[in-house]
């Protein structure tokens, strides 16, 4: 962060707004954000201070309860010892998607931008995501096989091209992104898992990380 400016002496001078960005990029750290991350996101003209502090507040939030659940767990074995293998306490999916939700609704990813340019542009989306339900049914009705299969990987680089021909450029490290939302969040299971029956979410995710660790 570049002072305002910088005195005879050596020393560096910083403004209200220097100081206001300075307060974003502690709170983005204490959010486990990384640092390209962070300059990213404040660099993205669409960024709104006001709006971001008021994810952050959330963020931190889901942070003190989940650290709360933590605590809690940990004197639960301390007064009755080890008694069942319950690991939810650890559980940080729902902070991980609200988490990627927030970077996107700050627009601070290309992705994001070229979806909503998608959109302005009047792109069908319900097509495309009829496509990608299909798409997903397929998937489903390979379950018999393993996730490794060559004809299971071929259909995930058809995911993968669907999603960057209907939504945004779907680079393998956004695909293994969409594969831990798809088993993270409720809500995604719940429709891949209609689209291509039980199981499916997880089959699904299990293949692209195949996909996605190939070099």
């Amino acid at each position: 962060m570049p002072p305002a400016s910088v005195t005879e002496a050596g020393y560096r001078l910083y403004d209200d707004a220097a100081l206001c960005r300075l307060q974003s990029i502690l709170l983005f750290r204490e959010l486990q954000f990384p640092l390209k991350e962070i300059k990213a996101i404040l660099d993205d003209p669409h960024f709104d201070p006001q709006e971001a502090l008021t994810q952050q507040i959330r963020l931190l939030e889901w942070q003190r309860q989940h650290i709360d659940r933590l605590i809690a767990f940990a004197r639960q074995i301390q007064e009755k010892g080890v008694e069942t293998m319950d690991f939810t306490a650890f559980d940080t999916r729902e902070f991980d998607q609200y988490k990627a939700e927030a970077k996107a609704k700050w627009g601070a990813t290309p992705a994001y931008r070229e979806y909503e340019q998608k959109a302005k542009s009047g792109a069908d989306f319900q097509a495309a995501s009829a496509q990608l339900m299909a798409q997903f049914a397929a998937l489903g009705r390979m379950q018999h096989l393993s996730p490794a299969d060559p004809a299971v990987q071929e259909e995930i680089g058809a995911l993968q091209n669907i999603i960057t021909q209907n939504f945004y450029t779907c680079t393998r490290e956004i695909l293994q992104g969409l594969g831990q939302m798809y088993t993270g969040d409720e809500r995604f299971r719940r429709q891949i898992d209609c689209a291509g029956g039980a199981g499916t979410a997880d089959f699904v995710k299990q293949a692209i990380d195949i996909y996605c660790g190939q070099a």
